[in-house]
């Protein structure tokens, strides 16, 4: 179905220790968690908080296992900061990646951003950005695609539950404010019916600007409890919103189609952040990378 080697399949290690909720996973190691992702058929993963940040060290644990870094997170503040807060650390950031020899670097704009607050209903308290804002944030990621640029790399936008680019009219408005050539979109299948968007739209839409593919499930049941209960979204991550590619509500034949018929090259990452405690990590990413195997021939 697939061109050959055009896609690459990796894992996020948040299933193994949550970045937001540490305590999630807190006894699973670095080496533990890289080792589990090759055991299990994955040629790659993006960056997590227990990952060495020293580049030769994280390199030759990675070498080991014949695995890769396809990206890494970045929180920027273009919306309630200074530009240069967000550009300075934006900097180290990409030069990280670079060395890593990864070739985009996810980027979330945390303004005013509830997705890190316990006890902030998840829905009912969405931030909603003023004029003001998206203008600073357009602009500032245009700024930032430039520096990335520099180093030959992309930055890959990353919609996102809690943020003020959650839906499609919003996720249609930063397309629409930014330069192509800068700013190009990450798209997440959890965070898109989570919130009550067809994915299907927005990756047609979006194609030829999506640059990086986040393969996430979620357990409706789960989704509509958060919705009637007013929980936010680290609640609805400990409650289990989230799972991998096949253990959700999620069709993922067509979603596979489409980008299967066009010119996506790059990564696809499984990512599903769930308490290991309840959600076994490697028995998890088994399912994940049989279910992607099973629909798409990767």
């Amino acid at each position: 179905m697939f061109r050959e080697k055009a896609i690459k399949l990796g894992i996020a290690p948040i299933a193994w220790t949550n970045d937001d909720m540490p305590e999630l996973g807190g006894e699973n190691t670095f080496e533990q968690c890289i080792s589990e992702m090759a055991l299990a058929g994955f040629a790659g993963s993006e960056v997590g908080n227990k990952y060495p940040r020293d580049t030769a060290v994280l390199k030759k644990a990675l070498a080991l296992r014949n695995l890769e870094i396809a990206s890494a997170w970045f929180s920027a503040f273009l919306t309630t900061k200074p530009l240069e807060e967000t550009v300075q650390p934006f900097i180290e950031h990409r030069d990280f990646l670079h060395e890593m020899g990864a070739k985009v670097i996810v980027v979330s704009e945390q303004g005013r951003s509830i997705q890190g607050l316990m006890d902030v209903p998840l829905f009912k308290e969405k931030p909603v950005f003023t004029e003001t804002e998206w203008t600073k944030l357009a602009e500032g990621l245009n700024h930032l695609g430039q520096l990335a640029a520099e180093k030959d790399m992309k930055i890959v936008y990353h919609h996102h539950m809690g943020t003020g680019v959650q839906t499609t009219a919003e996720i249609e408005k930063l397309m629409e404010m930014t330069d192509p050539e800068l700013v190009s979109l990450l798209f997440d299948t959890g965070h898109l019916v989570f919130s009550g968007e067809d994915p299907i739209y927005i990756l047609k839409k979006y194609l030829s600007r999506i640059q990086h593919v986040h393969l996430k499930d979620i357990r409706g049941e789960v989704v509509e409890r958060v919705k009637e209960h007013h929980l936010s979204f680290l609640q609805a991550v400990k409650d289990g919103a989230f799972t991998v590619p096949g253990d959700g509500i999620i069709r993922f034949d067509e979603i596979f189609l489409t980008l299967s018929n066009s010119d996506y090259k790059g990564w696809f990452v499984v990512e599903a952040e769930q308490d290991p405690a309840l959600a076994n990590p490697f028995e998890y990413a088994v399912k994940a990378r049989q279910y992607i195997k099973e629909k798409s021939g990767l």
